[in-house]
Protein backbone atom coordinates (compact mmCIF):
# COMPACT_ATOMS: atom_id res chain seq x y z
CA UNK A 1 0.00 0.00 0.00
CA UNK A 2 2.84 2.39 0.80
CA UNK A 3 4.55 1.53 -2.49
CA UNK A 4 1.32 2.33 -4.37
CA UNK A 5 1.05 5.61 -2.47
CA UNK A 6 4.59 6.60 -3.47
CA UNK A 7 3.91 5.61 -7.08
CA UNK A 8 0.65 7.55 -7.34
CA UNK A 9 1.95 10.68 -5.57
CA UNK A 10 5.18 11.59 -7.36
CA UNK A 11 7.39 14.14 -5.63
CA UNK A 12 11.02 15.04 -5.19
CA UNK A 13 13.05 12.27 -3.53
CA UNK A 14 13.69 14.42 -0.46
CA UNK A 15 9.93 15.05 -0.06
CA UNK A 16 9.10 11.36 -0.38
CA UNK A 17 11.78 10.48 2.15
CA UNK A 18 10.21 12.89 4.64
CA UNK A 19 6.78 11.36 4.02
CA UNK A 20 8.12 7.84 4.53
CA UNK A 21 9.99 8.93 7.64
CA UNK A 22 6.72 10.17 9.13
CA UNK A 23 4.93 6.94 8.17
CA UNK A 24 7.73 4.85 9.65
CA UNK A 25 7.66 6.84 12.88
CA UNK A 26 3.92 6.37 13.39
CA UNK A 27 4.18 2.63 12.73
CA UNK A 28 7.12 2.27 15.12
CA UNK A 29 5.35 4.19 17.90
CA UNK A 30 2.39 1.82 17.67
CA UNK A 31 4.58 -1.29 17.66
CA UNK A 32 4.43 -2.10 13.94
CA UNK A 33 7.39 -2.61 11.59
CA UNK A 34 8.23 0.47 9.48
CA UNK A 35 6.93 -0.18 5.93
CA UNK A 36 9.28 2.39 4.41
CA UNK A 37 12.21 0.05 4.99
CA UNK A 38 10.83 -2.78 2.86
CA UNK A 39 12.59 -3.50 -0.41
CA UNK A 40 9.43 -2.83 -2.43
CA UNK A 41 9.19 0.75 -1.16
CA UNK A 42 12.93 1.36 -1.36
CA UNK A 43 12.96 0.33 -5.02
CA UNK A 44 10.18 2.82 -5.74
CA UNK A 45 12.04 5.58 -3.95
CA UNK A 46 15.53 5.00 -5.34
CA UNK A 47 15.48 3.87 -8.95
CA UNK A 48 19.27 4.14 -9.38
CA UNK A 49 19.84 1.81 -6.44
CA UNK A 50 17.27 -0.65 -7.80
CA UNK A 51 19.04 -0.72 -11.18
CA UNK A 52 22.42 -1.37 -9.54
CA UNK A 53 20.99 -4.25 -7.50
CA UNK A 54 19.31 -5.69 -10.59
CA UNK A 55 22.69 -5.75 -12.35
CA UNK A 56 24.26 -7.31 -9.27
CA UNK A 57 21.78 -10.22 -8.98
CA UNK A 58 23.12 -12.31 -11.94
CA UNK A 59 26.65 -12.02 -10.56
CA UNK A 60 25.48 -13.24 -7.15
CA UNK A 61 23.77 -16.23 -8.78
CA UNK A 62 26.93 -16.98 -10.75
CA UNK A 63 29.10 -16.88 -7.62
CA UNK A 64 26.64 -19.16 -5.80
CA UNK A 65 26.82 -21.74 -8.60
CA UNK A 66 30.63 -21.81 -8.40
CA UNK A 67 30.80 -22.80 -4.72
CA UNK A 68 31.55 -26.41 -3.70
CA UNK A 69 28.76 -28.63 -2.38
CA UNK A 70 30.77 -31.67 -1.27
CA UNK A 71 33.90 -32.28 0.79
CA UNK A 72 34.86 -31.27 4.30
CA UNK A 73 34.66 -28.49 5.29
CA UNK A 74 34.51 -26.83 1.84
CA UNK A 75 31.08 -28.31 1.03
CA UNK A 76 29.64 -27.12 4.33
CA UNK A 77 30.75 -23.51 3.85
CA UNK A 78 29.88 -23.66 0.14
CA UNK A 79 26.29 -24.74 0.72
CA UNK A 80 25.64 -22.07 3.34
CA UNK A 81 27.32 -19.26 1.39
CA UNK A 82 25.48 -20.23 -1.81
CA UNK A 83 22.11 -19.80 -0.07
CA UNK A 84 23.33 -16.56 1.46
CA UNK A 85 24.21 -15.18 -1.99
CA UNK A 86 20.90 -16.34 -3.47
CA UNK A 87 18.98 -14.52 -0.73
CA UNK A 88 21.12 -11.41 -1.19
CA UNK A 89 20.21 -11.47 -4.90
CA UNK A 90 16.55 -10.93 -3.96
CA UNK A 91 17.58 -7.47 -2.64
CA UNK A 92 16.56 -8.54 0.87
CA UNK A 93 18.44 -6.51 3.47
CA UNK A 94 21.30 -8.15 5.34
CA UNK A 95 19.43 -7.66 8.62
CA UNK A 96 16.35 -9.46 7.26
CA UNK A 97 18.54 -12.31 5.99
CA UNK A 98 20.00 -12.87 9.47
CA UNK A 99 16.53 -12.84 11.02
CA UNK A 100 15.15 -15.61 8.79
CA UNK A 101 14.13 -18.80 10.56
CA UNK A 102 14.00 -22.25 9.00
CA UNK A 103 10.20 -21.99 8.71
CA UNK A 104 10.47 -18.73 6.75
CA UNK A 105 11.78 -20.28 3.52
CA UNK A 106 9.57 -22.69 1.57
CA UNK A 107 9.25 -24.17 -1.90
CA UNK A 108 5.82 -23.59 -3.45
CA UNK A 109 5.22 -25.21 -6.85
CA UNK A 110 8.87 -24.85 -7.85
CA UNK A 111 9.14 -21.27 -6.53
CA UNK A 112 11.45 -20.44 -3.63
CA UNK A 113 9.60 -18.12 -1.22
CA UNK A 114 11.33 -16.28 1.64
CA UNK A 115 9.17 -14.34 4.12
CA UNK A 116 10.82 -11.76 6.36
CA UNK A 117 9.88 -11.06 9.96
CA UNK A 118 7.84 -8.05 8.78
CA UNK A 119 5.84 -10.20 6.34
CA UNK A 120 7.56 -9.11 3.12
CA UNK A 121 7.74 -11.98 0.63
CA UNK A 122 10.57 -12.55 -1.83
CA UNK A 123 10.00 -15.05 -4.65
CA UNK A 124 12.58 -16.77 -6.86
CA UNK A 125 10.75 -18.35 -9.78
CA UNK A 126 12.03 -21.05 -12.18
CA UNK A 127 13.69 -20.19 -15.47
CA UNK A 128 10.81 -19.65 -17.93
CA UNK A 129 12.66 -21.49 -20.70
CA UNK A 130 14.00 -24.55 -18.84
CA UNK A 131 11.60 -24.60 -15.84
CA UNK A 132 14.65 -25.26 -13.67
CA UNK A 133 15.14 -23.32 -10.46
CA UNK A 134 18.75 -23.26 -9.28
CA UNK A 135 17.70 -21.34 -6.16
CA UNK A 136 15.55 -24.27 -5.01
CA UNK A 137 18.49 -26.67 -5.45
CA UNK A 138 20.76 -24.33 -3.47
CA UNK A 139 18.21 -24.09 -0.65
CA UNK A 140 17.59 -27.83 -0.49
CA UNK A 141 21.30 -28.60 -0.28
CA UNK A 142 21.59 -26.42 2.82
CA UNK A 143 18.28 -27.74 4.23
CA UNK A 144 19.73 -31.26 3.88
CA UNK A 145 22.61 -30.24 6.14
CA UNK A 146 20.22 -28.96 8.79
CA UNK A 147 18.02 -32.05 8.50
CA UNK A 148 21.05 -34.32 8.81
CA UNK A 149 22.12 -32.55 11.99
CA UNK A 150 18.58 -32.85 13.37
CA UNK A 151 18.99 -36.62 13.13
CA UNK A 152 22.76 -36.90 13.79
CA UNK A 153 24.03 -34.02 15.93
CA UNK A 154 27.76 -33.44 15.79
CA UNK A 155 30.35 -32.89 13.11
CA UNK A 156 31.86 -36.41 12.98
CA UNK A 157 29.03 -37.99 10.96
CA UNK A 158 28.43 -34.77 9.02
CA UNK A 159 32.05 -34.86 7.83
CA UNK A 160 31.52 -38.36 6.42
CA UNK A 161 28.19 -37.37 4.89
CA UNK A 162 29.78 -34.48 2.96
CA UNK A 163 32.58 -36.75 1.74
CA UNK A 164 29.98 -39.19 0.35
CA UNK A 165 26.54 -37.52 0.32
CA UNK A 166 23.48 -39.71 0.59
CA UNK A 167 19.79 -38.91 0.29
CA UNK A 168 18.31 -37.43 3.46
CA UNK A 169 14.80 -38.37 4.51
CA UNK A 170 13.44 -35.17 5.98
CA UNK A 171 10.64 -34.96 8.52
CA UNK A 172 8.39 -31.94 9.06
CA UNK A 173 10.02 -29.38 11.32
CA UNK A 174 8.96 -29.43 14.93
CA UNK A 175 8.38 -26.17 16.83
CA UNK A 176 11.98 -25.90 18.05
CA UNK A 177 13.52 -26.63 14.67
CA UNK A 178 11.17 -24.16 12.92
CA UNK A 179 12.39 -21.34 15.18
CA UNK A 180 16.08 -22.04 14.55
CA UNK A 181 18.00 -19.49 12.43
CA UNK A 182 18.18 -20.39 8.76
CA UNK A 183 21.82 -19.27 8.41
CA UNK A 184 24.25 -20.04 11.22
CA UNK A 185 27.89 -19.13 11.74
CA UNK A 186 30.34 -21.98 11.19
CA UNK A 187 33.54 -22.21 13.22
CA UNK A 188 36.82 -23.60 11.92
CA UNK A 189 35.93 -27.08 13.23
CA UNK A 190 32.68 -27.14 11.25
CA UNK A 191 30.43 -26.68 14.27
CA UNK A 192 27.06 -24.98 13.65
CA UNK A 193 25.38 -23.43 16.70
CA UNK A 194 21.75 -23.72 15.59
CA UNK A 195 20.53 -21.28 18.25
CA UNK A 196 22.85 -18.54 16.98
CA UNK A 197 22.23 -16.51 13.82
CA UNK A 198 24.81 -14.78 11.66
CA UNK A 199 25.19 -11.04 12.11
CA UNK A 200 24.40 -8.48 9.37
CA UNK A 201 28.04 -7.42 9.42
CA UNK A 202 29.29 -10.97 8.75
CA UNK A 203 26.74 -11.42 5.94
CA UNK A 204 27.80 -8.11 4.37
CA UNK A 205 31.46 -9.06 4.63
CA UNK A 206 30.89 -12.47 2.98
CA UNK A 207 28.78 -11.04 0.14
CA UNK A 208 31.37 -8.38 -0.67
CA UNK A 209 34.19 -10.93 -0.44
CA UNK A 210 32.47 -13.30 -2.89
CA UNK A 211 31.69 -10.47 -5.30
CA UNK A 212 35.29 -9.25 -5.23
CA UNK A 213 36.70 -12.79 -5.57
CA UNK A 214 38.36 -12.62 -2.15
CA UNK A 215 36.26 -15.15 -0.25
CA UNK A 216 38.21 -17.51 2.05
CA UNK A 217 39.34 -20.70 0.31
CA UNK A 218 38.28 -23.79 2.29
CA UNK A 219 40.60 -26.68 1.57
CA UNK A 220 38.91 -30.06 1.31
CA UNK A 221 40.38 -32.31 3.98
CA UNK A 222 40.63 -36.11 3.76
CA UNK A 223 38.25 -38.12 5.89
CA UNK A 224 39.88 -40.63 8.22
CA UNK A 225 39.00 -44.30 8.02
CA UNK A 226 35.98 -45.50 9.99
CA UNK A 227 36.86 -46.01 13.61
CA UNK A 228 35.95 -49.16 15.51
CA UNK A 229 33.17 -47.74 17.63
CA UNK A 230 32.74 -51.02 19.58
CA UNK A 231 36.03 -50.41 21.41
CA UNK A 232 35.26 -46.84 22.45
CA UNK A 233 34.54 -46.24 26.12
CA UNK A 234 32.73 -43.08 27.12
CA UNK A 235 34.63 -41.27 29.90
CA UNK A 236 32.88 -40.47 33.14
CA UNK A 237 32.40 -36.74 33.62
CA UNK A 238 31.31 -35.04 36.83
CA UNK A 239 29.52 -31.77 36.13
CA UNK A 240 29.87 -28.82 38.45
CA UNK A 241 26.52 -28.59 40.32
CA UNK A 242 26.53 -24.78 39.99
CA UNK A 243 26.90 -24.63 36.21
CA UNK A 244 23.17 -24.15 35.55
CA UNK A 245 22.79 -21.14 37.86
CA UNK A 246 25.92 -19.51 36.45
CA UNK A 247 24.72 -20.07 32.90
CA UNK A 248 21.28 -18.59 33.66
CA UNK A 249 22.86 -15.53 35.26
CA UNK A 250 25.17 -15.07 32.27
CA UNK A 251 22.25 -15.26 29.81
CA UNK A 252 20.26 -12.73 31.84
CA UNK A 253 23.25 -10.37 31.93
CA UNK A 254 23.87 -10.73 28.19
CA UNK A 255 20.18 -10.12 27.45
CA UNK A 256 20.35 -6.80 29.28
CA UNK A 257 23.67 -5.80 27.73
CA UNK A 258 22.47 -6.55 24.18
CA UNK A 259 19.10 -4.81 24.44
CA UNK A 260 20.19 -2.04 22.05
CA UNK A 261 21.34 -4.34 19.26
CA UNK A 262 18.43 -3.47 16.92
CA UNK A 263 19.66 0.12 16.59
CA UNK A 264 23.20 -1.11 16.02
CA UNK A 265 21.98 -3.52 13.32
CA UNK A 266 20.12 -0.71 11.55
CA UNK A 267 23.29 1.37 11.49
CA UNK A 268 25.31 -1.60 10.21
CA UNK A 269 22.76 -2.18 7.44
CA UNK A 270 22.98 1.43 6.30
CA UNK A 271 26.77 1.29 6.24
CA UNK A 272 26.67 -2.06 4.42
CA UNK A 273 24.37 -0.63 1.74
CA UNK A 274 26.79 2.27 1.24
CA UNK A 275 29.74 -0.13 0.91
CA UNK A 276 27.80 -2.32 -1.52
CA UNK A 277 26.96 0.69 -3.69
CA UNK A 278 30.64 1.69 -3.68
CA UNK A 279 31.65 -1.85 -4.67
CA UNK A 280 29.13 -1.82 -7.55
CA UNK A 281 30.62 1.40 -8.89
CA UNK A 282 34.11 -0.16 -8.71
CA UNK A 283 32.96 -3.35 -10.48
CA UNK A 284 31.18 -1.43 -13.21
CA UNK A 285 34.35 0.56 -13.89
CA UNK A 286 34.70 3.86 -15.69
Amino acid sequence: MVAVFVHEHPAAPATQRRLLSAINTVHTIHGYPPPGRTETVRRRLDGARAQRLDRLAPLLHQRAGELPTEGWPSGLFGRRDALLLILAATRMSFTDITRLRRRDVTVDDGVLVATTRTGERFRLAPDPETSDNAAVAVYRRWADIQSFLDQHPGTHLLRRHLADPAEILTDPLDATQARQPLLCPIDRWGHLPFAQAMTPQSVSTLVRAHLAGRAPIRTTLPVAAQEDTDTLVAPHIDLDPGYYERGTAARRRDHEDLADLDDAFDEIEQRADALLDELMRVLEGP
